[in-house]
């Protein structure tokens, strides 16, 4: 049997274990009926009555899942109403001295207390009914024991009910603060995703601008016998303008509306000067480091290496409490590598719950980088990427 088939198995005895106890207990109080039925302290009503009787104080706790009050209720009116026919019954199996107090837990641990506590009075009043017209009760201290039973029964069930809300509502703000922490990660990529978007327009955007400028700056300069040359440059200025409309009108789409439309080159390495001195300006000492012969980068890696840089600053300032921070840029052979490392207690985390490093992993993974973030062994925080060049 594969492990697969007993995980089944075994949930399946952990839900429905109770309900195998309630049958074997029908069938043994069936057997009981039959055989006692006609001694002296037996059951002395007709036998096709008592067998129903049997089903009917039994057979609704397999209900209790769908009914949670009235069927373990219906297991006391169906003692009350079957003491009236034959008085020995309820006295005469330890089933359905069983059934009794199992009824009470169930009520105890309804959810709606006032409705809980309406029932377990119900019941004791069905249990003097009962007692009346029992002809072996002796007095009114076989009446107070049972009230007091049921009440321990109904405490026990009172107690359990507590405890499995308690479970239940854990589980249940555990799973609605799952399915808010994804919505809130699905939320941030999105918008990581089209912010990506908007600043990769204004990269091409500004490229295709000064293409498209040249190629009418040049066909300008032609002389009047070269038509051929002159029709290409306009078709390719043509072209580029072509171009340029129709990235602003998808961009236009994912640009928020307090965002204004722009059409400039984005910032990169050749600003991060002026990103430290800013960082320094709002009290955040910065050591700024450049290792290797710097190179022209592409300009969406450009951009994505400077906003790493930029992000790791933001936590170091704002989230960690750092006293210091250390950028170092290192120029290698075919790719750039950032550190972005702080003293601070932070978790790089910041107010986004970790949204800030989730959008810098899809900077990262759109040029096909790789990104390291975490703790420092000495203590701080380390940010470390390194992209592909080429």
């Amino acid at each position: 049997m594969t492990t697969k088939r007993l995980r089944q198995l075994w949930r399946l005895a952990q839900r429905y274990w109770f309900d195998a106890l309630i049958l074997v207990g029908v069938v043994a109080a069936i057997v009981v009926v039959v055989v006692d039925q006609n001694t002296k302290n037996g059951p002395d009503g007709p036998l096709w009555f008592d067998v129903l009787a049997v089903l009917g104080y039994t057979a609704p706790l397999l209900l209790r899942r769908r009914w949670p009050l009235g069927a373990p209720l219906s297991i006391y009116v169906v003692f009350g109403s079957v003491s009236f026919v034959d008085k020995m019954l309820a006295q005469s199996s330890f089933v359905a001295f069983v059934a009794a107090l199992s009824g009470n837990v169930l009520i105890g641990m309804h959810r709606d207390r006032r409705r809980a506590f309406a029932a377990f009075v119900l019941v004791q009043g069905i249990a003097l009914v009962v007692g009346y017209n029992d002809p072996t009760t002796q007095g009114a201290g076989d009446y107070v024991w049972l009230a007091v039973l049921f009440a321990v029964a109904w405490t026990v069930g009172f107690g359990l009910g507590s405890k499995f809300r308690e479970v239940d509502e854990a589980k249940e703000r555990a799973a609605r603060a799952e399915r808010e922490r994804e919505e809130r990660a699905q939320l941030a990529v999105a918008d990581e995703r089209a912010r990506i978007a908007r600043e990769l327009h204004d990269v091409v955007g500004h490229s295709v601008s000064v293409m498209t400028v040249q190629a009418s700056a040049v066909r300008r300069l032609l002389e009047p016998d070269q038509e051929k040359e002159r029709e290409a440059l306009l078709v390719v200025e043509r072209t580029g303008r072509e171009a340029l409309a129709e990235m602003r009108r998808m961009v236009g789409v994912l640009r928020r509306p307090e965002e204004a439309p722009a059409l400039a080159p984005q910032p990169s390495l050749e600003q991060l000067d002026r990103l430290v001195e800013q960082a320094r300006e709002a009290g955040l000492p910065v050591e700024l480091r450049v290792e290797g012969a710097p190179v022209q980068l592409p300009a969406g890696v450009d951009l994505t290496a400077y906003r790493l840089v930029q992000e790791g600053l933001t936590n170091a300032l704002k989230h960690a409490r750092a006293a210091h921070a250390e950028v170092l840029v290192r120029y290698s052979d075919g790719h750039v590598e950032l550190t972005v490392s702080d003293d601070g207690a932070g978790g790089g985390d910041g107010d986004k719950g970790g949204h800030g490093l989730v959008g810098m992993r899809e900077r990262v993974s759109v040029y096909g980088g790789e990104l390291e973030a975490g703790p420092r062994p000495g203590g701080g925080y380390r940010l470390h990427a390194t992209l592909p060049i080429g």
